[in-house]
């Protein structure tokens, strides 16, 4: 069975959180990547910035058209869910517009379960971490040549 090992990108490119999203977006387009793990100055995975976050710049904020006040409430995590889409939509900082924590893989994981993965949370690009460290990355580009090769 193929594991992450045998398919994943080990010659890694990175962003640091600090880094401008118009710089940040000019790597993506030029490498022809969709994600890049971002790191900080320790190398440590701090998030992911995948082009669909670059994308969320671009569209304008859901704001409901009327709040009702005294006859309701609006719920804690439609306000965070504002503040996050808002925080998106202003980015200027990698930061700001990457999905932090991101969902990781091992090497050992089976590229079953890769695939499975990507296509149920519908997950482009995916950091492969060994013993709570960097070690590669896998895309979706990387999984369909498995089916090539086959």
């Amino acid at each position: 069975m193929l594991k992450v090992k045998d398919i994943m990108t080990e010659d890694l490119i990175t962003v640091l959180p600090g880094m401008e999203i118009a710089h940040a977006t000019k790597l993506l387009l030029e490498k022809g990547i969709n994600g890049v793990p971002v790191v900080d100055e320790m190398g440590n995975l701090v998030g992911i910035l995948c082009q669909s976050d670059l994308i969320a710049q671009q569209k304008k904020l859901p704001i409901p058209s009327f709040f009702t006040i005294l006859d309701g409430f609006i719920p804690l995590t439609s306000i965070k869910q504002l503040e996050r889409e808002a925080q998106k939509i202003a980015a200027t900082t990698v930061a700001h517009a990457m999905t932090p924590k991101p969902v990781t893989v091992r090497p050992e994981t089976g590229v079953e379960n890769v695939a499975a993965l990507m296509v149920g949370k519908n997950f482009h690009t995916l950091p492969v971490v060994d013993e709570g460290k960097l070690v590669g990355i896998v895309g979706k580009k990387d999984v369909l040549k498995t089916l090539m090769s086959g």
